[in-house]
C-alpha cells in the first residue's frame, strides 16, 4: 500500500506545482497584455485628445472667419441702407421745399383771385346798374312793359321756329322716305341674290325604262288584267305605246305617280308580274314614298336651321314635296321664303329665328288642304296651335296673305319673303294650277256621290275611272250612277273636249287554305 501511496502523492504534488506554476506564468503574461492594452489605451486617447484640440481650433477659426464675414456683410448692408435713407430723405426735403414753393404761389394766386372777384363784383354791380337804367329807358321809348316784351319775343321766335322746323321735317321725311327705299331694295335684292334657289316644274308624267319591248307584255298582262290592276292600285294612267323600252305614267298627283313607279320599277326587277304580286309591291311603294316623305322633311328643317318641331310637322313639311302652287313646288318655295325671311330679318334687326320658322311653316296647311275644308291659312294655324308653335308664328301664319292685319315686323318679313318667292320670274306657271285644279274637281264631283269608294282621273283629265263599293252599289246602279256622275261633271266644270266616266263595281273573296 505504501508502494503505490508514495508515488501517488508525490504525482500529486507535481501536479499542484505545475498547475500553481501555470497559474502563476498565466498571470503574468494576462499582466503583461493588460499593460500593453493600458499603454495603447494611453496612447488611443492622447491621440484622440489632440485631433480633438486640432479639431476645436480648426472650428473656432472658421467660426471666427464667419462671425467676420458676417459682420462685414452687416456693415455694408447698414451702410447701403444709410446711404438709401440719406437718398431718400434728400429727395423728401426736395419735395418739401416744391410743396413750400407751390403753396407760397397759391396764397398769391388765392389772393389775386380774390382781388379779382372784388373788382368782378363791382363790375357787376356797375353792368346791372347801366342794364336796368338801360330797361327803363327802353320800356319808356318802346312803351311796353319788359313781360310785354318777353312774350312778344318769344311769340316771334316761336313762329320763325315752327316755320324752320317745318321745313326741317318735310326735307328729313323725305330724305328718309329715299333711305328708307333705298335700304328696303337693297335688303330685298342682297337676301334674294343669297337665297337663289331654283325651281323645277313639276311634270305630270313619269317615264319607266324596260330592258326590253317583251316586258310592255308581260306589264299588260293576260287580257290586260296586270295593267288594269296597277291602275286601279295606283290611280296612275299606264301608257304604253309605240315608244321603245319604256312605259310612261300619267297622272296629276305626284305621290300616286311615284308610289306607280317604284311599285313598276320593283316588279320589273322581280320579274313575277300578276295582281297579287302587284297589290304587295304598291302597299310596299306606298311605305317608301312615305319614308320619302319623312326624310324630305328632316332635310328641310334642317337646311333652313329651324329645330324644336314636333314630328308630326316634319311629315307635313315633307308632303309639301309632292305639293304645287302653280307649278312651284312647296316645299321649295317654303324653304326660299324661310331663307329670304331670315336674311331680312337680320338685316333689320328683328327675330332671325321667328323669321325662319314662320317662313317654312307658312304654307303647311297645303300638306292636307285636300283633305280639311278651309284655306291653307286657317288650316296651317290650326295646325300649328294643334302642335303647339308660338302665338307669333301663327301670327305670321294667319297674316302672310292679308287675312289679318300684321301686327309684328317678322309677320310683314314673311308676308314680304312670300310674295317675292311667288312673283319672281319663273317661279310659277298658272296653267299647270288651273290644269291639276280642273283634276282635283273632278275627283272631289266624283266621290261626292254615295256607293262611291275612290276615284282617280287619268288620261290628262279627259277619264275619270270611279271604285264603287260592290255591297252598297249593284250592277244595274253602276249604270244610273255613271249618268250622274257624267252630268254634274257637265253642270259644274268647265273642260276643253269631253270626259269618259268608267264606273268600276269589283268583288274579290279571298280565303285562306290552311
Amino acid at each position: 500500500m505504501k508502494e503505490f501511496l508514495v508515488p501517488f502523492l508525490v504525482g500529486l504534488g507535481c501536479l499542484l506545482l505545475g498547475s500553481a506554476i501555470g497559474f502563476f506564468i498565466r498571470k503574468l503574461i494576462a499582466e503583461a497584455r493588460i499593460g500593453h492594452a493600458e499603454d495603447r489605451a494611453k496612447e488611443i486617447i492622447t491621440e484622440a485628445e489632440l485631433k480633438a484640440d486640432a479639431a476645436r481650433k480648426e472650428a473656432a477659426l472658421e467660426a471666427k472667419e464667419e462671425l467676420l464675414q458676417s459682420r462685414n456683410e452687416f456693415e455694408n448692408e447698414v451702410k447701403a441702407r444709410r446711404a438709401e435713407m440719406q437718398r431718400n430723405e434728400r429727395r423728401i426735403q426736395q419735395r418739401e421745399d416744391t410743396v413750400d414753393r407751390k403753396m407760397a404761389s397759391l396764397e398769391s394766386k388765392e389772393e389775386a383771385m380774390n382781388q379779382a372777384k372784388d373788382h368782378l363784383r363791382a363790375v357787376t354791380e356797375q353792368t346791372e346798374q347801366i342794364y336796368q337804367n338801360q330797361l327803363t329807358e327802353l320800356e319808356r321809348i318802346s312803351q311796353l312793359s319788359q313781360e310785354e316784351a318777353q312774350q312778344m319775343l318769344l311769340q316771334n321766335v316761336e313762329r320763325e321756329t315752327r316755320h324752320d322746323m317745318a321745313v326741317m321735317v318735310k326735307d328729313l321725311e323725305t330724305q328718309a322716305k329715299d333711305e328708307a327705299d333705298k335700304r328696303a331694295r337693297e335688303i330685298i335684292g342682297g337676301a334674294i341674290q343669297r337665297c337663289a334657289a331654283d325651281h323645277v316644274a313639276e311634270s305630270t308624267v313619269s317615264v319607266v325604262n324596260l330592258p326590253s319591248d317583251e316586258m310592255k307584255g308581260r306589264i299588260i298582262g293576260r287580257e290586260g288584267r296586270n295593267i288594269r290592276t296597277l291602275e286601279t292600285a295606283t290611280g296612275i294612267d299606264f301608257i304604253i305605246d309605240d315608244t321603245p323600252e319604256a312605259v310612261i305614267l300619267s297622272g296629276f298627283d305626284p305621290v300616286r305617280r311615284e308610289v306607280a313607279r317604284i311599285a313598276l320599277e320593283r316588279l320589273i326587277v322581280d320579274g313575277r308580274i300578276h295582281p297579287a304580286r302587284i297589290e304587295e309591291m304598291v302597299a310596299k311603294a306606298r311605305k317608301e314614298v312615305d319614308q320619302q316623305i319623312q326624310e324630305a322633311g328632316d332635310a328641310a328643317i334642317f337646311e333652313v336651321g329651324v329645330h324644336g318641331l314636333h314630328q308630326e310637322i316634319h311629315k307635313l313639311i315633307g308632303r309639301l314635296k309632292f305639293r304645287t302652287s302653280y307649278g312651284q313646288n312647296v316645299l321649295k318655295h317654303s324653304i326660299e321664303v324661310s331663307h329670304l325671311a331670315g336674311l331680312m330679318a337680320a338685316e333689320l334687326g328683328a327675330d332671325v329665328r321667328l323669321a325662319k320658322r314662320a317662313g317654312l311653316l307658312h304654307d303647311i296647311g297645303k300638306a292636307i288642304d285636300h283633305e280639311v275644308e278651309g284655306t291653307h291659312v286657317q288650316i296651317g294655324a290650326d295646325l300649328a296651335k294643334r302642335y303647339r308653335e308660338s302665338n307669333d308664328v301663327i301670327h305670321c301664319i294667319m297674316a302672310h296673305h292679308g287675312d289679318v292685319e300684321p301686327q309684328t315686323v317678322e309677320a310683314v318679313l314673311v308676308q314680304a319673303a312670300d310674295a317675292i318667292s311667288a312673283s319672281r320670274p319663273g317661279a310659277r306657271r298658272e296653267t299647270l294650277e288651273n290644269y291639276i285644279k280642273r283634276l282635283q274637281m273632278l275627283e272631289e264631283v266624283a266621290n261626292s256621290f254615295e256607293g262611291v269608294d275612290k276615284s282617280f282621273a287619268i288620261q290628262a283629265g279627259r277619264e275619270v275611272r270611279i271604285m264603287v263599293k260592290p255591297e252598297v252599289v249593284n250592277d244595274d246602279e253602276t249604270v244610273l250612277l255613271a249618268k250622274e256622275i257624267a252630268k254634274k261633271v257637265e253642270n259644274e266644270l268647265d273642260y276643253p273636249g269631253q270626259i269618259k266616266v268608267h264606273v268600276i263595281r269589283e268583288i274579290r273573296t279571298v280565303e285562306y287554305a290552311k
